[in-house]
């Protein structure tokens, strides 16, 4: 037995859950919040109760420190020797990356060197990997990369079509994202239906603030939604999603706007928040369409529309589609938006929904297609922590 930390450092916050290996079980959870704040807040979920407080939290070492002292404190681990792994999430892993590995100097600088790509992920992925490593210096840390599952993909259909050198000299091209819950949840259904994940093809809607879509053959990733970046795709919570890119340059000289200034309103004020002006949260879409807003209504129908399509796609790239999988804070709890996802493709994928099944799911396992559907519907809640968790087993050997 092992026990096994499942790290996600972002810029000012720190998820975390410390797992026995290889029984799986949940020890603790819990996250820092406002890094770098006087009102920093902590919270640790122990024995199923949560408790939480407010300091001054300055820099992750901090947020580190807090963490490990509570599992000592509260009785989880009686030393921190202990923790044998330490499993890192690391949003960005280019083309360098295609599996979990083991962080040494090389891997490092390789992270910090691909920060370009993902300049607001991984410097903070390798700020929480520095202050764990210090914290456990008889630990061995993993780096798991979102983008790694991604790395399937044929050239066809992750190279966009402008001049090739930009891809040979600057590596652009569809990298992905989510990787890791994709991954999950594509295994997880397949065990559910009691079949091979090599055996069927699956697409999987992660689908939160940030979403994206992947078709999943045999086991393996072949498309997804976003991009060079997690701005593409569909449309999010407050990024657009796919546009005409030309709309960028005709906005700069409209608003007198920079390129960067444009980007950031694509990234932060668009999408739902852009659509309805009310709110990126879809429960407050959901209420305001209650009440008859018509913007709300329009958010809902363009999203549906986004995802639809992009189903469609997936479903004519593949031939042959088993399963369709919601995961993601939306996708496990928005009824009303997987309704509204559904009603746009049963008929062309011949999909036999249980709706009044689907009105009372929220957060739990289930299929909500009927028996004879040819296309099967699932719920899944996603756990990228475990699967952290599971690769740092298995790359260190544990």
């Amino acid at each position: 037995m092992s026990k096994i930390l499942s790290v996600n450092a972002g810029s000012s916050s720190l998820k975390f859950q410390l797992f026995e290996m290889p029984s799986e079980e949940v020890l603790t959870s819990g996250i820092v919040e406002r890094i770098g704040f006087k009102d920093g807040i902590f919270t640790i979920k122990v024995k199923g109760e949560k408790v939480t407080k407010t300091l001054p939290i300055i820099d992750h070492k901090v947020g580190v420190e807090l963490v490990l002292e509570a599992l000592i404190s509260h009785g989880v681990v009686a030393n921190l020797d202990e923790i044998k792994g330490v499993g890192h999430r690391v949003v960005h892993g280019g083309e360098l990356y295609n599996a979990s590995v083991e962080i040494d100097h090389a891997v490092e600088t390789s992270v910090i060197e691909l920060s370009e790509l993902a300049p607001l992920h991984n410097p903070a992925n390798m700020v929480g990997y520095r202050a764990f490593k210090k914290a456990l210096p008889k630990a061995r840390h993993v780096a798991v990369f979102d983008t790694a599952f991604h790395q399937s993909m044929p050239d066809d259909i992750y190279l966009y079509p402008i001049p090739f050198e930009y891809y040979q000299d600057y590596k652009i091209r569809r990298y992905g994202f989510h990787g890791t819950s994709h991954y999950f949840v594509s295994n997880r259904v397949a065990e559910l239906m009691g079949k091979k994940v090599e055996d069927i093809n699956i697409i999987t809607c992660h689908l939160g603030n940030g979403a994206s879509l992947a078709a999943v053959q045999g086991g393996r990733s072949v498309n997804t939604s976003m991009g060079f970046t997690p701005l593409a795709g569909i449309m999010m919570g407050t990024r657009s999603g796919d546009i005409d890119p030309a709309i960028i340059t005709y906005l700069m000289r409209k608003t007198h706007k920079t390129a960067e200034e444009v980007i950031d309103v694509l990234n932060k004020k668009s999408g739902m928040l852009g659509v309805s002006g009310l709110s990126s949260d879809a429960r407050d879409v959901d209420n305001a369409i209650k009440e008859g807003n018509e913007r709300a209504v329009l958010t809902r129908k363009i999203y549906a529309n986004r995802v639809a399509q992009t189903i469609g796609s997936y479903f004519v790239q593949l031939g042959k589609v088993d399963a369709i999988v919601f995961t993601g804070g939306l996708g496990e709890n928005d009824v009303a938006a997987r309704e509204s996802i559904l009603k746009n493709i049963e008929q062309a994928l011949q999909i036999d929904m249980d709706y009044d099944l689907n009105n009372s799911v929220r957060g739990k396992e289930v299929c909500l297609s009927k028996a004879d559907s040819k296309v099967q519907v699932w719920v899944v809640p996603t756990n990228e922590e475990l699967v952290i968790a599971q690769d740092t087993v298995h790359i260190l050997g544990l």
